[in-house]
């Protein structure tokens, strides 16, 4: 695998639903939720360090807002949510650099303002981590690639609801970027 190279300019995090509903669960696997949390915060400590932009994304279920197709398993119900469901875990306690998006769907892309943000500020390569891996992230991950970004995805720092499950979007991921530990895409932007 060839060294990994940024352009340390154009360059930004995005956060995807380290929230308390979702990134706390126990079972999430091959990564547990404190050693992604512990690495994404790594990663957000390096970008906000280099003042690069940062991108913190949660999802917050709305009746209104929420697709409803015809499928074999019920979509999430909004009135279910516990309290605080939305809330980042504590460890991503967002500056005020940052910026917060909120989504109502899979993708953090879509119905947000994402993408005006990252053209903005002339972001060209994105590196992305998260929960789930087959959810949130590769649902970005997939427009971003429609949106001619590059991409670089901190394997460690994103996990799903099972190990198979991770596995198989981290082979998708590595068809429209490049999958590297947290550790190698601090050493990046060194």
């Amino acid at each position: 695998m060839p060294t990994l190279m940024l352009d340390r300019d154009r360059c930004a995090l995005i956060v995807i639903d380290l929230q308390k509903g979702i990134a706390l669960d126990p079972s999430l696997r091959p990564h547990t939720s404190e050693n992604v949390i512990a690495n994404a915060t790594r990663l957000l400590e390096a970008f906000r360090g280099r003042g690069l932009p940062v991108f913190l994304v949660r999802m917050e279920l709305s009746k209104d807002a929420a697709l409803d197709p015809e499928s074999d398993l019920p979509p999430l119900d909004p009135l279910d949510s516990p309290p605080g469901f939305a809330d980042l875990v504590p460890e991503l306690s967002p500056a005020i650099s940052d910026v917060m998006i909120t989504k109502r769907q899979w993708t953090a892309f879509h119905g947000t303002e994402l993408e005006p943000q990252l053209r903005r500020r002339g972001v060209t390569t994105i590196a992305l981590c998260g929960v789930a891996t087959n959810f949130g992230v590769e649902g970005t991950a997939r427009i971003a690639y429609e949106y001619g970004y590059q991409q670089v995805f901190a394997e460690d720092a994103m996990t799903a609801s099972s190990e198979e499950e991770h596995n198989c979007s981290v082979n998708i991921l590595k068809r429209m970027g490049r999958v590297r530990s947290a550790e190698e895409i601090l050493q990046a932007m060194r």
